[in-house]
């Protein structure tokens, strides 16, 4: 059998568009179809803080989700000209957004333009892109990162850039902008979208949903473009992990994950590999469970498996988990109320001092004097994995004792967000890029191009369009304002996938139940059919009736865990 190598397989990938969307220059939208209980309106959001939503969006609040249906000619479609720039982290993916953008484009109309903005909202605001053709754009399709264009975190709805993007706009003579992000991205893409439409400018700015840690969410928006391939490929690097303690049986290897603000990718990933144990952050805070509750856990997990002459094991700690803590987040709040100095040690409370000497030198010192740009604690840089290992070391010795102890810390982050795209995030990517070009096409100033029923084969998912400024709320920023912003989706520990998760912990905290997913694959396995192999989470959670606001269109089956 001859070798094929990478770029050959790449190449000889074809996404799969849902049928509704293979005729774009035909495709007009229109509402789509709602319900009370399936209302935008988040459960917590109050009709004050939707009030001030439309005063603060008064451009774009009006309008309602969208769907698309054939209505229009090909004959009466004008060439158009539209940005696309990528903002904010890599996620696998991206590519295909650009490619489906282009290549929808180009059905509506052979003429139509597209321009590449170099490194995000720098390009813009400089006026610095590439004309993207179809050579160029032909060894990027299907392939990981952001590098065809970069991408960048420059901020552009200051009042000054802002102002710059408009001028960009005009100069280019642009039809369309598409801004691909996450929660923040998409906020920005709400606010530009305002301030375009109220200086009449004829660009229809329209955004794509991205993000590995999976935390957007909304009605028609089950999931981000990249967290299946990054939860795919971390699950690879665990089972691989998990193999080496099965083997050399000496270690417990503490993996931490991505996911700043939400567990979903611990949680997915506990569900591709079977770890010992998972923490997950948004149980910690709703049970309120204390660093030393936590800790205590983790040993008396460490001192069963001992028990029947097990002293290895892989335990799973999503990033941002120190934030859930009561103890350290009421810590870490108190740090960030402080001026930095070289006493801030001394002007904590009480309370606070105790619990910062009992950490080990190297977090105390990263919490008092590593800020960010707004001052606050650069909670990211924090290495959790290590300091829970020192936290389980000490209370291992000094109340379970003889039991034996070597550990080994993992972070697995970066490498997630440029890996090869899974057959999934190929075909979703593209998709979503053939959304945006018809919202572009049809003038959805505000809107996000949104794929619904991912947990079925690409051809019988459908296309909706979701107004953004239904998704946002009023949250502080970094800063300490109150604005509107998209509020990120954290785990609902009500949830199917995590009651699940809960049935299985005690299993999996014993028996070696380790589950080996091998390395990513850009086609579906011969053997698996598209809906079975989208995130365990979403199809977990998408199968019961009484969570989702609709009833699936699989037919109900019990979801094992897979062997």
């Amino acid at each position: 059998m001859p070798y094929i190598t990478p770029e050959e397989c790449l190449s000889s990938f074809s996404p799969t568009l849902p049928k509704e969307l293979r005729n774009p220059e035909l495709l007009v939208t229109i509402p789509a179809p709602t319900c009370k209980a399936c209302s935008s309106k988040t459960g917590d959001q109050t009709d004050e803080i939707t009030q001030k939503i439309l005063l603060a969006f008064p451009h774009i609040s009006k309008g309602g989700y969208v769907k698309a249906v054939k209505q229009g000619s090909p004959e009466h479609n004008c060439p158009l000209r539209v940005g696309i720039m990528l903002s904010g982290g890599p996620a696998p993916g991206g590519h295909n957004v650009l490619s489906g953008l282009f290549d929808g484009l180009k059905k509506i109309h052979p003429d139509s333009i597209l321009l590449g903005f170099i490194e995000g909202g720098q390009g813009i605001i400089n006026q610095e892109y590439v004309a993207i053709s179809s050579e160029f754009l032909h060894s990027y399709r299907n392939s990981g990162g952001f590098n065809i264009i970069s991408t960048g975190r420059q901020s552009i709805v200051t009042k000054d850039n802002k102002k710059k993007c408009l001028t960009a706009a005009q100069n280019l003579d642009l039809d369309g902008l598409v801004i691909v992000g996450g929660d923040g991205s998409n906020t920005a893409t709400a606010i530009l979208a305002n301030y375009f439409a109220e200086n009449n400018s004829k660009t229809t700015v329209v955004g794509v949903p991205k993000t590995i840690d999976g935390d957007i969410h909304s009605k028609y928006l089950e999931l981000p473009f990249g967290f299946d391939s990054a939860t795919k490929f971390y699950s690879n690097l665990i089972g691989n992990i998990s193999r080496d303690a099965l083997s050399c049986q000496a270690h417990y290897h503490f993996i931490k994950l991505m996911g700043r603000s939400a567990s979903h990718i611990a949680l997915e990933c506990a569900f591709q590999t079977h770890p010992n144990m998972v923490l997950i952050g948004e149980e910690i805070a709703a049970k309120n469970l204390s660093l030393k509750a936590i800790v205590s856990e983790i040993c008396t997990v460490i001192a069963e498996r001992a028990s029947i002459g097990k002293y290895y094991g892989v335990v799973l700690i999503p990033e941002g988990i120190i934030e859930f803590i009561p103890e350290i987040k009421l810590l870490i709040e108190e740090i960030n109320s402080l001026p930095t100095s070289e006493n801030i040690e001394n002007l904590l409370s009480e309370k606070s001092q105790r619990l910062l000497q009992s950490f080990p030198k190297k977090v105390q010192h990263q919490l008092l004097s590593d800020r960010d740009a707004h001052g606050n604690v650069y909670v990211s840089k924090i290495s959790v994995d290590s300091f829970l290992i020192y936290l389980v070391e000490k209370e291992l010795r000094e109340n379970f004792k003889n039991v034996p102890f070597n550990a080994v810390s993992h972070f697995l982050g970066y490498e997630g967000r440029c890996c090869l795209p899974s057959a999934f995030d190929n075909d979703y990517g593209y998709a979503l890029g053939v959304g945006a070009a018809v919202l572009v096409k049809n003038k959805n100033n505000g809107y996000l191009s949104c794929i619904d029923n991912l947990m079925l084969t690409p051809e019988n998912r459908n296309f909706r369009g979701v107004p953004i400024s239904g998704m946002l709320t009023l949250l502080k920023n970094a800063s300490g304002e109150t604005i509107p912003m998209i509020k990120k989706h954290l785990v609902d520990i009500s949830s199917p996938a995590f009651q699940k998760l809960e049935l299985y912990r005690k299993i999996w905290s014993l028996e070696d139940s380790y589950r080996f997913p091998g390395p990513l694959q850009i086609q579906y396995p011969p053997e698996t059919s598209s809906d079975t192999f989208c995130p365990f989470t979403l199809l977990i959670n998408k199968l019961d009736d009484n969570y989702t606001t609709k009833k699936p269109a699989l037919n109900h089956r019990c979801i094992e865990i897979p062997d």
